[in-house]
């Protein structure tokens, strides 16, 4: 069986961005560098703040980026070099899934009045709807 024919696209290997999920790096991503075992791997994010280190498999979350021929064990400079070759940082940031956990923090941080604002925004939308719906409903 081929990797073509596998209903699995995202493997765990040399080079894949992943998203940690805890720990004091939670939320950021980072580059596997080298596996060690069937649990771990060495991670490493030069341009996000993430120290190299082992990491466990079960607080990663792969993503479907990868750096394409990024040699095994390759040191900070050679990761942030690739990184930065294929704008790899700017095409998580412009990913739906980046740009959605964005938006929820910036939801969880709001205060009060920003809370009502939401409110406020939401209510006139769904006005706009509710008028824009019975317009067509009367046409027709």
């Amino acid at each position: 069986m081929s990797s073509s024919d596998s209903t699995f696209k995202r493997f765990i290997e040399v080079g894949r961005v992943v998203l940690l999920k805890s720990g004091p790096f939670s939320g950021k991503i980072a580059v596997i560098a080298e596996i060690i075992d069937h649990n771990r791997a060495i991670i490493d994010g030069p341009t996000t703040g993430v120290t190299r280190q082992s990491y466990p498999y079960k607080h990663l979350t792969l993503t479907p980026l990868t750096l394409a021929k990024l040699p095994r064990a390759a040191g900070s400079g050679v990761i942030k070099k690739h990184l930065e070759k294929e704008a790899t940082i700017e095409k998580w940031d412009k990913s739906s899934w980046a740009q959605r956990r964005a938006a929820t923090e910036a939801r969880r941080n709001l205060n009060d009045f920003g809370r009502f604002g939401v409110m406020l925004a939401k209510k006139a939308r769904r006005d706009v709807v509710r008028k824009t719906v019975f317009k067509a409903k009367k046409s027709t």
